[in-house]
């Protein structure tokens, strides 16, 4: 599937703002499963300099610095795509024999999903993520089964609300109101499986979704939207894990499914402060108003 996205942010600034630098990551990924055939980023008032480098996690990320007073900014990702869904995992490794793979051992190899297993900014590792986990991994269970398991009860059991929690709100936050938005599930996700001493990360991407019947696409009406991963290790027969082998696989908790050809990734880290589309640093602008536009469309049905 082509899928296009155009990614606008706009922010406007009052009084003017002197000078800024920013840093974004609107740049889709390239993967196995996601080639990516066009991107451009325009910035306007122009920056003075700009850059794009890889990240620790792959990610592509782009650097920009505006010399000059502004009083708007804006910074539009044009990007096209070309997915494909993952071929279903077989996978029968239970979740106790997943979790001993991560677990220290003096002179074992450095596995690089171990870092995925510690508490980030946004999270914690806590014990109210543990005792919500533990009923989806039952003895004995397959990891997997307990992954379906975990995503149908936070999809269950926490309420999506706009505009309930901020761009700052932690997992613990969104885990005592038991509401959110996609950031949040997945934050609240994440956690639990790091209370379980398996390596989970955070998905920021877009995902189509179709008009209602009759209607119209509405041009700058999707929004960005975000899930977690959790990596699923081969083992051998000794039962080690498979150094280079295993999967990383996406659950979708606001929308209890996994991902496929309708999500567009683009950057993964071990949680939003990592892959924040947009942030920087200013001098002026006391006060802004921000808008965010995201028009997700698939190649075919454009007229």
């Amino acid at each position: 599937m082509q899928i296009e996205v155009t990614h606008l942010t706009r922010y406007r600034y009052l009084p003017h703002v002197d000078h800024a630098q920013h840093v974004s990551y609107l740049t889709p990924v390239q993967s196995d499963h996601q080639q990516l055939l066009s991107h451009r980023l325009d910035i306007v008032p122009a920056p003075d300099e700009c850059e794009s480098r890889l990240d620790l996690f792959g990610n592509l990320r782009s650097f920009f610095s505006i010399h000059a007073a502004h009083d708007v900014l804006s910074v539009t990702a044009h990007s096209v795509v070309q997915t494909r869904a993952k071929p279903p995992v077989a996978s029968t490794i239970t979740w106790e024999a997943a979790q001993a793979c991560f677990r220290y051992r003096a002179n074992a190899p450095f596995h690089v999903a171990t870092e995925f297993t510690f508490a980030s900014p946004y999270v914690p590792i806590h014990s109210d993520f543990l005792n919500y986990a533990l009923p989806s991994f039952s003895p004995g269970s397959a990891l997997l089964d307990c992954a379906f398991d975990l995503m149908a009860r936070i999809h269950r059991d926490f309420a999506y609300v706009s505009k309930s929690t901020q761009a700052h709100t932690t997992a613990s936050e969104a885990m005592a109101q038991k509401q959110g938005v996609c950031q949040d599930f997945s934050h609240v996700m994440i956690a639990c499986w790091r209370a379980m001493g398996l390596p989970a990360r955070y998905v920021s991407g877009y995902l189509l979704t179709l008009p209602p019947a009759g209607q119209p696409r509405m041009i700058g009406a999707d929004a960005s939207h975000a899930w977690a991963s959790v990596f699923v290790p081969d083992l051998s027969d000794s039962g080690e894990i498979v150094q280079g082998a295993g999967e990383w696989l996406d659950f979708d908790p606001t929308n209890n499914r996994n991902s496929g050809e309708d999500y567009v990734t683009l950057a993964t880290g071990r949680d939003f402060s990592d892959v924040s589309p947009l942030r920087g640093v200013i001098l002026g602008g006391a006060a802004h108003v921000l808008d965010v536009e995201v028009t997700v469309t698939p190649i075919a049905m454009q007229s």
